[in-house]
């Protein structure tokens, strides 16, 4: 009966320890890191699209405006690394109204522009060779990554701030860091922009319009933090 009194109090005692270990006195906080930077590259995303009732019709006008289209921007002086396409289509649809099939053609190109000052002569210059439309624009940098980096020590000096200003009125100091984690969301710039095509008018009585504002993006790192209080 002795030793089971003994086992038993071993394993309450070893119990109470690994309890009161487990119980370090600690605080956790949260740090964001914020930073704006200037973009210095756009990328563009822009349309060609024919309709018509004969399919092989529709996809040569299509190949020829595309044809056009990609020989302007190789003309332009944007390297072949710098621009691709992102989606080719031929389509047969349905007219209800007027109960007659017609094949819709399409191709989608993607380009970096790394001279944000050309932008205007290039979206210009894509619409008179017969693009469509300008399906998306999104400002980035190239130094992206170098300014993440940033960001999250700035998350991680902000989450310490925060943690010395709630122990500091306890006369306590905050000692090593037990975990990290990183919170930051799914990166998505969001610039400002706008776009705007130039009054059609005789060459040189059309004043030069600025139609590029864009803005700043914001990089942004979150984390959690807990820290050991001394």
């Amino acid at each position: 009966m002795k030793k089971v009194v003994v086992i038993a109090f071993a394993l309450f005692t070893i119990a109470l320890q690994a309890q009161e270990k487990a119980q370090i006195p600690q605080i956790s906080v949260s740090g964001e890191g914020k930073i704006s930077v200037k973009p210095d590259q756009v990328s563009i995303n822009f349309g060609v699209e024919n309709t018509g009732k004969d399919a092989a019709e529709v996809k040569r006008l299509n190949d020829e405006t595309v044809d056009k289209v990609l020989k302007f921007i190789k003309d332009f002086g944007i390297p072949s690394s710098d621009f691709k396409t992102t989606d080719v289509s031929l389509n047969r649809n349905y007219d209800y109204e007027k109960k007659k099939y017609n094949y819709r053609a399409s191709q989608s190109v993607t380009i970096i522009l790394k001279e944000l000052s050309k932008y205007d002569g290039l979206t210009m210059g894509l619409v008179d060779k017969g693009i469509n439309n300008i399906n998306n624009i999104e400002f980035k940098s190239s130094k992206l990554e170098e300014y993440k980096s940033d960001a999250r020590k700035l998350a991680m000096k902000d989450a310490k701030h925060k943690a010395e200003d709630y122990v500091i009125v306890l006369n306590q100091k905050i000692g090593k860091a037990i975990t990290i984690s990183d919170t930051t969301q799914a990166y998505f710039p969001q610039p400002m922009f706008k776009m705007a095509m130039a009054d059609s008018g005789l060459p040189g009585n059309t004043p030069q319009k600025e139609t590029l504002a864009a803005g700043e993006i914001e990089v942004v790192a979150n984390v959690s933090v807990s820290f050991i209080l001394d």
